[in-house]
Formats: C-alpha cells, structure tokens, sequence
C-alpha cells in the first residue's frame, strides 16, 4: 500500500574525490505522509474534488455503531483484497475497502488517510474524483452501493438496521371516519428551508399540521362512493436509531429561470424532541430524544462550493483542546443564573405559569406577562428560532397542556411540581459549568467534543460554533441526529483500537512502524547535504587567486555530511579523512570567481549546527592553516576579492605602431587602481573606463589624477570590466580616431585596414566530387584572388542560411555526403581548433519580480543597433501581456574547449564586457539556456558537467538569465513560469518561476504544486499551459485516465508526453476560483494573435488595451457557461 517512500539509503557521512565529472545529483526522496497534529484525528486528502465525500466518510466514521457493524464482517464473508483480481473469487471490494479506510483513521499515525483505493472500488476515473457532486445523493447512493455488497452476509440488513425508518399517510374521511393510509420507507428526512425559520417548524409543517380537503376540492371516499370533505396528515411510524435530515437549500427561480441556493436562517436544535411528530406517542419521552452528532456544512452557491463537516466525537478519540483558550474572568453565580434563564425560553414559561394561583392563563395574556417579565416580546426574540408561541407550546407537550381550542395553556402537574426546584437545579447546573472549565475540579472530557473536519486538516470548536452555520452562504446542508438512549460502553471511550479486526491491527501496526522508520530516514536523508573540500596543500596562490597544483580532481573532495551537526563535528569528521594533516584546521568558505577560487569567510563557532552558520548545500570549504598556502600569506574577504580586468595598452617596441594589446590582468578589489601602471611597468600615463552605456556606441572615460588612489571597487569596476591605459608622454601616438571616438580591441584596429569584399557577388565553380575540402577552399580562394588562411566553408542548408562549416579539411567532399547542385558558401573566420566551441552569449531576462538590480542597458523599445547589440525586437512582456516575447542581447562570443564544464562557459561569459555592468556574484547566479528560434529552449542543468556531455554542436547559441539566488535543479525538477490570472481582467500578473518534480509528471501532483506555491485550495484553482505559436492555452484540469482491460488499474498519462509536451520554462496560466469563475483563460493579445498571427506578435500591450476597452463598452459580457450535471454513481459486482 505505502511502497518504497525511499529510493536510497544514505548514511550520515560519506566521501568521494571526484568533483566534477560524471557527478550525479542526489535523487530527491520522496517525503512521507505527516503524522496527525494535536487533535490525535485523521483528515482525508482531497483528490481534486472529493470534499462531499470526504464529509460523508467522516461522519459514517464517527458513527461508532455503523463502523462497528462493518468491522463485524470477517473475510470469511467479505473475500479478502489479496483475491479482488482472481475472477472465480467473490470479493466484497467496497466493504472492505471502508473497512480498511476506517482503520486507517483510527490507528494509522498520518495527518490525511487517502481516499484512491476507495474510489477505484467505486469505478470512478478521474472525472468523478474532479468533478463536486451533491453529498445528499452520495449518501443515497453509497448506502444502496453497501447495500448490494452485502446482500447474503450476515450484515445484509445493516443499513435499514441503523438508518431505516417509514412515514405513514393518512386521508381520514369527515363523513364516516374511514382512515386511508399508505406507508412509505426513508433513509434520510428532506425538509424544506424556504419560508421556514428552522428544523422544529418543518417537521411541523409536514407531520402535525392538516390538509383539508373541502370546497372544490373535496375527496373520493371509497367508503362512501362520493366526494366528501376530508383531512390529509402525515406522522412518523417508525424511527431508525440513526436520524438523517437533508435540507432543501437550492431552489429554482422560475421568473428568472435560474438555480439559487437559499441562505435564510434555519434553526436546529443540538436535542430534539420527535414525540409531537410521531404515531405513536404513548412511550416515554427518552425514546424519542435524538442529538445532533454530525452537521455537513456547504460554502458557496449552487454550481460550486466546498464542503466540510462539524462532529460530535462521540467516543472521545481525539484530543480536544483549544489552541487559543483565554482565561475566562470570574464569573458570579446570579448573574449566570439570570443570564441562563433569558436565553432559556422554557425555563422563563415554567416560571410565569408556575406563578399563577389557578395554573392557567390565557396564551394571549401569557405573552404580555413574558413582555413584562424579560422586556422584550417573543415575536421579537424567540419566532425567528422556535416559531409562534402558541407553536412552542404545543412542540412541548409534555410541559404544557393547552386547551381543546388552543386559547388557554396550564402547566402538567408534575411539571407545576418540579418548576419550583428548576432554580435550584439550575444553580446546580451552573455549578457544573464552573467547575467543569476549572482545571482539577471535574474532568473536561465529559463534555461535548466537536471537531472541524475540513478535507486534511481536523481543528478543534465549541457547540456554540454551530450557531454560525444556520444562515448565510456557508452553512448546514445535511444534519445527523442519534438517539438519547444509545450508549457507548466504558471499554470504547478514547480506545482507537475497539472492536478494529486483528488483522486490520496487525497491518495498521506494521504501516505504522514502516512510516516511522520512512520518517526517520526522510529526516535524515533530507539534513543531508554535499560539501567540496578544497585541501590547502593541494593549491598555490597564482595571479590573484588559488589554483590548484596539479588537478582539480585531485585538490578537491566531496563529502555527503548532517547539517544538523555542529561545526566541531565537521572539523573532527574531517580529521578522521586527513590522516596526513598536521598542525591547525581551519574550514572557509570559499567561491569561485573568474580569476580563481577566493576565500571570503572563516568558520568559527564549534557549538554552532551548520544550519546555524548558513552554510549550503554544494558550497565549497577551504581546508588550510588560516594563515598561508605555499609560504604565501592568503588575503581573505570580500574587499580583497580579485578581480579580472581587461587592460588594454600599446605594445611594447616601436613608437610608431599604433596598435593596442589586450592583457586579462588579476587586481585585489581593495587596490588602488594606480597599481596598474606598477604590474604593466610603466611610469605613468592616463587610464580611461569603459562607458558602455553612453548614445551611439561605447566610449571612454578618463580617470583624474587624485583619483588613481581610490580603489577599484570604489572607482565601480567589476569582473569583466575594461580599461584603457594611454602614455601621456607622447601626444603623436594618440589612440583616437578620426571621427573622435577611442579604439577599444584590436580587432577595430584590423577591420579598419582590411579593404571591403562585401560586394562580391556568388559564382559557380566546378570541382570534382572526390576533392577534398581543403583542395576545394583553395579553388575558392583563388577565384575570388582572396589570400590567408583565415577562411572556411559551410553548406547553404534548405532555408538558404548558412549551416555547419565543414571541420574535416582532409574528408573528400563525398565522404561528407556532398551532391551535385549543393551550394558552399565561403565565409570569413578561421575555424576553432578540434575540441574548441564558438559559442555566442545573449542575455536573456525575462519581466518579473525577480529580476536582478541593474543599470538600464537599453530602452525597452530600442532597435537593433549597428553593431548587432540587439537581434530581437519584440516588446518584452508587462502586466497583463507576459506571455509577449522577451527579447535578447547579443553579449558577444566565448571560445572555450569542449571539455569545459558549464560553470566554467558561466564564468568565461561573465569576463565579457558587455556583462560588466550587471552584479553577477558568482556562476552560480545565472540560469543558462540554449537558443531556439530567438527563445530559450532547452535548460542546461548541471555547472559541473562537461559541455560535450550537452551535445551543444557548433552552432549552439546560449542566453544567459539572472537569479536572486543560487539555484541547483536535480535530474527530475522542472522549472515553470506561472502567471497569476488577474480577476475582473483579461491579462495576467508577472511570472514567478516555480520548481515542480515531475517524478510522476502526473496533472494531480502539478496542480497540487501550484496550489502549496500559491497557498491556494487545490479545489480552488484551474491551470493551463500556453502555446505562444498558436496563442492558445490548454486547460490540464481536464485530465483523462485509462483503464487497461486487464487489471483494471488506472494508468495515469504524463504531462510530458501529448497532449501537454511540458518541459523547462512553460509558461502555466493559474486561475483563483474563490475569485474569479470564468472558465477563460485567455487574452485580447490571444484573440487578436488567432486572428492574424503577425499583427498579434507586433501588437503593442497600450494598443490592446484600447482596443479591448472598446470591444467591451461595445457588447456585453456574455454569464458564464455552467457546466452540464453528470450523474453519479457507483459500480457494484452481483452478489446474489
């Protein structure tokens, strides 16, 4: 039933020192079911749409006589669960799947029992368990579905036994008396709420007023052979132990032809007394005294809502305690006592009747002396909750006694004799209530306890509670009432384990030690987190920054280690692995940065849990002394972090040449920028910054003199970041150009001595196709009198672009499976050597909440600039049109070995000068993406793994994406942007990226995922997936399951595969029904993207909105469809 909630078994520490290649992430365990709160009670988790059954199921749960009689039912009767696919056995799958649910909510230690197994005996699919259905004829149609289950077993009347009663009809002729009666069955009571104050009033209305038959509308009597007056009247025969009262909140509006669920105030009491309805009424009052145990409770209106239910616990099971209990303030006896007899309409009559000297009074007078007694009428305070007065009377029969024309009322005799010692009783009762709410003076379980119990969650409440579910839009739908009389044996109280099977107990007993251990695994495999151990006298400090000596395999180790363990265990847990260590330990934290690995804080604090210290998961820890590595001493911190520059300077020889040298150079943070002349060996000169923002392209700054001292991160200079270094010496060897503008690279310098070929027009050349494609380039070349070596050959592919160059020079044109009539193109660009990549960086960042802190780099509606900054026009999506494609900055090209990893391109791509104007912290901070169509496509996941391991190919472009944070997705996480629909709007919030494991990739766990990331009801929300192409969105609340022939189980599709194909950064649409109903997901964009695709992706969110505003003052915004009833039922095998 549970499976295995844990793939692997982790031990607390454990070690490896491979870093890096062929790493694999931990595969992220399943999390066990939580054990049950304070309130020691079970809940049941919602399936999606399953909360009236849930309702349903606890109070058949919480009806101890109903759960008993199941459990009564052996395997000898039932067939066993073991034996449901045989098809020569006769197994009673529903009965015993109660049965086993039942046990799982009185023993199993989890917060919410699931409710799958039952469903599938139902033969629902998934329709049925998404689908709200009316718990009224749930409970119709479970009680028949048992009903058939156990027909030739020994529990075959157990329904009709518990539930059964039958109404009698009777037409009495005014003539000669005759009595014409027809009997009817019931499992549950219907009673009208419209136009009634409450229970008591109903049952009135059915079971003691008449209806006369008279006038025109006389009766047949078969008697008398004639139309005659008679009185028709209905009473209650025969009363089941077990009462169910349906109440009639929706109604049909025929003037507006529409459903409406009725909200009026309805009455009903926690006691109720059935005798004035009844037959027979010669027994005594007891035997027809019922109390309310169960209230099923319905929020919303007629199309949609919730339910949950409030239950007695009748055997005291849970643990009834108020969180938020306030200590009550003294409370004085005649107060109390006043106070309990105004609220108490019957103690108030008893008292003025019992005052009369002859014992009767007129029920006229009766009422002015109850004006004058408490100060206000009874129509004022009493007919809304217990009707007239003269009504109240006569429901309480066995106290009054009125006169044959209802216009006197007395007091029973042995009521006028016990009126006098109500007070006292009353004093009694109140003494009670006291030292009942004091701790030590009585026991608090003898009390009522009610619970609510709302799908998974079970939250203590008060009786008084109740009250709040007589009216509004949340309130009683179906009412539960047991009889007085029925008590539960001493042996039953708080004892979970009472009459369960033994071998219910045994299987309950044996998950619970299963859940148990799974739990303590769960919590030690989820503390558990991966160092990198940086051994100092494996590294030498280089340039600025650590480096390791030899390999990085061999100078870092990995350790798997407790992160609720404290920072001593980790240095001891250490020393153990470093037998060869000697001298002090000192752990710290240390990064990687583009010019190496920095260390930026030391750990102190042995007592301290790594939790505590905030260390995380993958980070790197430096091993060493705390003082040197390599007789070197190690500047630590973040002001000293080093930074890698790009110097530009004139070469060093002739002074005639003009031409600039570019030197990556490592410079402390914290260092005066003026070191800079010192580490290139020059005396003095000026130094320009990169000013990349600036209109019309770059240029550069010059740095005064005074402030050569300021350091490099006060001067705003970051990774990446390029300076210009001019020797002020020499005014003739100036670096400016002739339109003013300063030369940046040496590439500027070469493009402007080469003479222009771009006017050359194709030509045909004929070779023969066993040359190779070194001969072949050669022909080229000398065709078009071009010399060098710094060109190369790609095939024009079917859309007339060029495609792959072709790598191979010595391969025969055939060999690379070349045809007559193909094109080759020749383009300028020696080809990387074998194993080296040319990747092109964009940036890509998308609108939203996280998007990183930055200087402006461009206007959102700039075009492309001459220099190909931008290849991408769109307009970036806002609120209420994100879903607009996001354009991409072209950042410049990285050429960087196959062998590379992914961290390291980061790292690469973070040098690049048109990235020095973002505050990157790390590799780690950036999301990287391959390029589809101007789009990310597929995510690259692992900074460790090694750029051949991706299949990038040479013409592989990457868009980088900022983070807040760091981020390590594992093997089965899927990264989506979802987008909150904004009610009342068709448009939708700013995307948040939510990570989703899609394990089971299944819609119930997705739609689950973004009911935990929103804090919505899971009930409470609608989700689709959008296709940007075809600007359509697919619901996935819709969702299918098949059933194979077989075995009858069900085979759940994955939102990966059709119709959904969901990968890495979809864009999922989430809908609020507590908000909004409509069942529309889509957009005006959409509507106009449908129409004429192209104006729909050029089209303008301001020109949207005025042109939705116009269509809707236009025309009406059509109701909301509803969706078609489905009716339900459950499937039962043939028992007979």
């Amino acid at each position: 039933m549970f499976g295995d909630l844990f793939e692997e078994d982790y031990s607390s520490v454990s070690t490896t020192n491979q870093y890096g290649k062929g790493k694999e992430l931990k595969a992220k365990p399943l999390e066990p079911p939580a054990p049950r709160e304070f309130t020691n009670l079970s809940g049941i988790r919602n399936q999606g749409g399953t909360c009236y059954l849930n309702s349903l199921l606890q109070t058949l749960h919480f009806t101890p006589e109903f759960r008993e009689a199941l459990f009564s039912l052996g395997p000898e009767e039932l067939g066993s669960l073991e034996e449901k696919d045989n098809p020569d056995a006769k197994v009673r799958i529903i009965p015993l799947q109660l049965q086993r649910l039942f046990a799982q909510l009185l023993l199993l230690d989890q917060e919410a029992a699931s409710t799958a197994d039952l469903t599938d005996s139902f033969g629902w699919t998934s329709n049925e368990e998404m689908r709200q259905h009316d718990v009224q004829e749930l409970n119709r149609i479970l009680f028949s579905a048992l009903e058939t289950s156990l027909v030739g077993t020994s529990g075959h009347d157990l329904i009709n036994r518990l539930y059964h009663g039958t109404i009698v009809n009777q037409i009495v002729c005014k003539e000669c008396k005759n009595v014409s009666e027809k009997q009817e069955d019931f499992l549950d009571l219907t009673v009208a709420v419209k136009n009634v104050t409450g229970l008591e009033d109903a049952l009135w209305n059915m079971y003691v007023e008449e209806e006369v038959f008279d006038c025109d509308n006389l009766y047949h009597c078969g008697s008398c052979d004639r139309l005659v007056k008679a009185a028709k009247s209905a009473k209650l025969r025969k009363l089941p132990p077990f009462l169910t009262v349906s109440l009639l909140r929706f109604n049909f509006d025929f003037v507006k032809c529409e459903r409406y669920k009725e909200t009026s105030c309805y009455t009903f009491p926690l006691r109720i007394n059935l005798k004035p309805f009844c037959e027979q009424s010669q027994l005594d009052d007891l035997e027809y005294m019922y109390d309310l145990f169960s209230v099923i409770i319905h929020k919303g209106g007629c199309y949609g809502g919730h339910y949950h239910v409030y239950i007695k616990d009748v055997d005291h099971l849970g643990n009834w305690q108020l969180q938020e209990e306030k200590s009550k303030p003294d409370v004085n006896l005649k107060d109390l006592q006043n106070e309990e007899e105004i609220d108490d309409p019957l103690m108030i009559l008893k008292t003025i009747l019992s005052q009369e000297e002859s014992n009767l009074i007129l029920v006229d007078l009766l009422g002015q002396k109850f004006l004058k007694k408490i100060g206000i009428s009874w129509n004022k305070k009493y007919r809304k909750q217990y009707g007239p007065l003269r009504k109240f009377l006569q429901l309480h029969s066995q106290i009054f006694l009125l006169s044959s024309d209802q216009s006197k009322v007395s007091l029973l005799k042995n009521s006028s004799l016990q009126a006098e010692s109500d007070l006292q009783r009353k004093d009694q009762q109140i003494f009670k209530t006291l030292t009942s709410e004091s701790p030590g003076l009585n026991d608090r379980t003898s009390c009522s306890h009610w619970f609510d119990i709302n799908d998974s969650k079970v939250q203590p409440i008060e009786e008084k509670d109740i009250k709040q579910q007589f009216q509004g839009k949340e309130s009683a739908y179906m009412l539960f009432y047991r009889k007085s009389q029925l008590q539960r044996p001493p042996e039953a109280r708080a004892n979970p384990r009472y009459r369960v099977p033994c071998h219910l107990l045994n299987e309950m007993d044996a998950a619970n030690i299963e859940l148990q251990t799974k739990r303590t695994e769960y919590d030690s495999t989820n503390n558990i987190f991966e160092l990198h151990l940086h051994l100092g006298p494996h590294y030498h400090f280089f340039n600025g920054a650590l480096h390791p000596v030899v390999s990085q395999t061999e100078s870092v180790w990995d350790l798997t280690f407790d992160k609720r363990k404290t920072l001593g265990d980790l240095r001891q847990s250490i020393f153990q692995l470093l037998e060869f260590w000697e001298g002090d330990m000192v752990l710290s934290v240390a990064k990687f940065v583009p010019a190496g690995l920095h260390i930026y804080q030391t750990l102190d604090g042995d007592d301290l849990t790594l939790c505590d210290i905030e260390i995380a998961d993958e980070e790197d820890i430096f091993v060493w002394n705390g003082v040197e590595v390599g007789g070197i001493q190690i500047p630590t911190g973040i002001d000293c972090e080093p930074l890698l520059l790009n110097v530009l300077h004139p070469a060093t020889g002739s002074e005639e040449c003009r031409q600039l040298v570019e030197s990556p150079l490592v410079f402390p943070a914290n260092a005066e920028v003026g070191t800079v002349f010192t580490a290139l060996a020059i005396p003095g000169g000026v130094i320009f910054t990169s000013n990349t923002a600036s209109v019309g392209g770059e240029s550069w700054t010059a740095i005064p003199k005074e402030d050569l001292k300021k350091t490099f991160r006060e001067q705003g200079l970051r990774n990446g970041s390029s300076i210009l270094i001019q020797d002020s010496s020499n005014d003739n060897n100036s670096l400016l150009t002739k339109q003013g503008k300063w030369i940046t690279t040496v590439n500027e310098v070469d493009w402007v001595q080469v003479n222009n070929l771009c006017q050359l027009e194709s030509e045909e050349e004929q070779v023969k196709i066993s040359a190779t494609v070194n001969a072949c380039l050669k022909i080229m070349l000398e065709k078009f009198g071009l010399p060098g070596d710094t060109w190369h050959l790609r095939k024009m592919d079917w859309c007339y672009e060029a495609g792959e160059p072709l790598c191979e020079e010595d391969a025969t044109l055939k060999e690379l499976m070349l045809c007559s009539g193909d094109t080759l193109l020749l383009t300028e660009g020696k080809l990387p050597s074998p194993g080296l990549l040319n990747v092109p960086i964009w940036w890509y960042q998308p609108p939203g909440p996280k998007s990183q802190g930055k200087r402006h780099l461009d206007q959102t509606n700039c075009t492309p600039s001459q220099g190909g900054v931008w290849r991408a026009t769109s307009t970036p999506g806002a609120a209420g049109d994100v879903h607009a494609d996001v354009p991409l900055r072209y950042l410049g090209d990285v050429k960087i070995s196959e062998d590379a990893t992914l961290g390291e391109l980061k790292a690469q791509a973070m040098t690049l000068p048109s990235l020095s104007e973002f505050f990157i912290p790390s590799p780690a901070f950036l999301r990287a993406w391959t390029v589809d169509s101007k789009r990310p496509g597929r995510l690259l996941r692992k900074n460790q793994q090694q750029l051949r391991e991706y299949k990038l190919g040479r013409r592989t472009e990457i868009c980088l994406e900022p983070l807040q944070k760091e981020e390590h997705l594992g093997p089965q996480d899927m990264l989506l942007r979802t987008q909150m629909r904004l009610p009342g709007e068709r448009a939708y919030a700013l995307p948040m990226d939510m990570v989703w494991d899609a394990a089971r990739g299944t819609a119930s766990s997705l739609r689950q995922r973004v009911a935990d990331f929103y804090s919505l009801p899971v009930e409470k929300i609608e989700i689709a997936k959008y296709f940007p192409d075809k600007f359509e969105w697919l619901p996935v609340s819709s969702w299918n399951q098949q059933i194979t022939k077989r075995k009858k189980k069900k085979k759940q599709d994955n939102l990966q595969g059709a119709p959904y194909y969901l990968k890495d950064g979809d864009i999922i649409g989430i809908k609020n029904l507590l908000v909004e109903e409509d069942d529309d997901f889509s957009t005006v964009r959409d509507d106009i993207g449908r129409e004429d695709p192209a104006l729909g992706k050029r089209k303008s969110l301001e020109a949207l909105r005025v042109q939705s505003n116009s269509l809707l003052s236009s025309a009406e915004t059509p109701g909301r469809p509803h969706r078609p009833e489905a009716s339900l039922s459950i499937h039962v095998g043939s028992f007979r």
